[in-house]
């Protein structure tokens, strides 16, 4: 009896993997033409906006269902968090835009006006403090300084200074995704063009490029900070690097690659338990109506 208690506890053991990873889908696909590029995450709810019209849909990650939260409305969406309160924040790309919006009513509670053009608001990451977005075409980071539910008036500016630079060329893409350290006391940020790595100073704007041991990570898009391990999406390259940093965040090396079948140009990542969701963004191909997009799966 006894040895055969002990193999059930093993069978147990061996089962409960496999259920975990059949509880989710392996992909979860989104409306067709919608063009994504952000994705966000708050337990089993995902967010994912639309490049093309600035539509939210929000749908759920067990059972792959979700509807339209927020209605087109001829701007962008792109790079999102959730926060505590419950609100979306969302970069508006070439509209020089942020906008907050109530999560679960997908209500509009407040949009900033953050840079004329040339500008294309990218990304944002949160901290307890304040939500910070980058521009992938200016020196600079946008700061909504936040006060528990109390959004405020106007964004400033956070120029940057050190070792983070730009290229003349309006064209070119530099900041795109960043992420913030658990403390919310320093920031990383990733430059497109060069593939390099910027540990930022939340309060002075000051850059020091991450050394990575002479590698780099081209195509950067997206990015995730868990605890000391980055993962940095790489767009037109189909792959996510994870990079171990040290403690003081501003040494690291790439460690492996995470690469999956179902890639298609991913831009920006989510987490929910040991799994990462990455948003196929699908650049190569020429969007239409009909064109098919969707979430993967990527396992850690």
């Amino acid at each position: 009896m006894k040895r055969m208690l002990t193999m059930a506890v093993v069978l147990c053991a061996l089962i409960a993997p496999a259920a975990a990873a059949h509880g989710y889908p392996e992909t979860i696909p989104l409306p067709d033409g919608w063009q994504p590029e952000g994705i966000a995450t708050d337990g089993d709810t995902f967010f994912s906006g639309s490049r093309a019209t600035g539509a939210i849909w929000r749908g759920d990650l067990r059972t792959g269902r979700g509807d339209v939260l927020v209605e087109p409305w001829g701007g962008a969406a792109l790079g999102m968090k959730v926060d505590r309160h419950d609100r979306l924040f969302v970069a508006g790309g070439g509209t020089g835009t942020a906008r907050v919006y109530d999560a679960d009513d997908g209500d509009l509670l407040r949009e900033y006006a953050l840079a004329e053009a040339p500008t294309f608001i990218n990304d944002v990451t949160l901290t307890r403090r304040a939500a910070y977005f980058t521009d992938s075409q200016a020196r600079a980071l946008y700061v909504l300084d936040l006060c528990g539910k109390r959004l405020p008036r106007e964004a400033r500016t956070l120029p940057l200074t050190g070792d983070f630079a730009i290229d003349d060329d309006p064209e070119t893409f530099e900041l795109n995704g960043i992420a913030a350290s658990k403390d919310g006391r320093k920031l990383i940020a990733v430059q497109s063009r060069l593939g390099k790595l910027f540990l930022i100073d939340p309060r002075s704007g000051d850059t020091e490029e991450i050394d990575l041991g002479g590698a780099s990570v081209p195509n950067g898009d997206g990015l995730l900070l868990d605890g000391r391990t980055l993962y940095v999406v790489q767009n037109q390259l189909n792959r996510i690097a994870v990079i171990r940093l040290d403690r003081g965040l501003d040494d690291g090396r790439i460690v492996r690659e995470l690469t999956d079948d179902d890639f298609d140009v991913p831009t920006t990542i989510a987490e929910r338990g040991r799994y990462l969701w990455a948003v196929n963004a699908r650049f190569s191909t020429p969007p239409t109506p009909d064109t098919p997009y969707d979430v993967v799966r990527v396992s850690r």
